[in-house]
């Protein structure tokens, strides 16, 4: 689809204002106006948004097979925990299989990570959304036996980076599943009222210290990124906002017991 209101507009008033060269000046400033409004709407098309959901479903299970590999083999628990993916998100025999494939493939040795985010930023015009949302389930992954082991963390700044992610977002990201996974009363610490409150603390990315206003910024921002709706307008598969809602759930449960603590209304 051509568009030329940028053309139209700014060559119009270039030329009421500036003759032929305002003509010139206010076609060429209307072209850049006409590319951008060009690359929004064929960003929002239905077949780039499914292109996307392919590229986002592909790269998420050559990635997983991917890290779930990299410290020598493939756990237990991460085989679980990509069964428990599939169960979540109500994979057919077809797609499956297909997921399956693909997990093996990025197990691979010699799998290589670069070829792979690269096809994805491509495909999702570089939104730090959707990387956002791959990054967090690639280290659900890794954390899925407990432990974060030297090669998986590596891998996992080795991926962030290529997204153009930083090593203190990422640090952040972990943090924040860490508590996330005590919060919910998986993980390896004893639960306690302190403990739960701290990791509640923890789910929003802030500690005890921060004000009522930065607390609840916090929080609007967290669910802003987060929300199912959002996610599935900027091209997440649906099947697996089945998985992001959880994350969801767990940042308004912490902002809740926060809020009681704090006795907020």
């Amino acid at each position: 689809m051509k568009i030329y209101f940028g053309k139209i507009i700014a060559g119009g008033i270039g030329l009421l204002t500036g003759g032929i060269i305002g003509l010139l000046l206010g076609l060429l400033v209307g072209h850049f106006f006409d590319r951008a409004l060009e690359n929004a709407f064929g960003f929002a098309s239905p077949e780039n948004l499914q292109r996307i959901r392919e590229s986002f479903f592909e790269t998420t299970f050559l990635l997983s097979g991917y890290l779930g590999k990299v410290d020598g083999r493939v756990s237990e628990q991460e085989i679980a925990h990509t069964e428990q993916m599939f169960v979540q998100m109500g994979l057919d025999a077809t797609q499956r299989q297909r997921a399956i494939d693909l997990f093996r493939r990025g197990a691979a040795a010699d799998f290589e990570p670069e070829p792979v985010v690269a096809d994805f930023l491509s495909s999702s015009g570089r939104q730090r959304q959707l990387q956002q949302a791959l990054l967090v389930f690639l280290i659900s992954l890794a954390l899925a036996d407990g432990t974060l082991e030297p090669a998986e963390h590596s891998a996992l700044v080795r991926i962030a980076g290529l997204m153009g992610i930083g090593a203190m977002q990422l640090e952040a990201l972990l943090n924040m599943a860490r508590a996330g996974e005590q919060f919910h009363g998986t993980g390896p610490r004893a639960a306690s009222p302190d403990a739960h409150l701290a990791d509640a603390y923890g789910v929003l990315g802030v500690d005890a210290t921060v004000s009522d206003r930065d607390l609840k910024r916090a929080y609007r921002k967290l669910m802003s990124e987060n929300h199912p709706d959002k996610l599935i307008a900027k091209g997440v598969p649906e099947d697996m906002i089945k998985l992001a809602t959880e994350r969801v759930q767990d940042i308004q449960g912490a902002y809740e017991t926060v809020r009681r603590h704090r006795g907020l209304k």
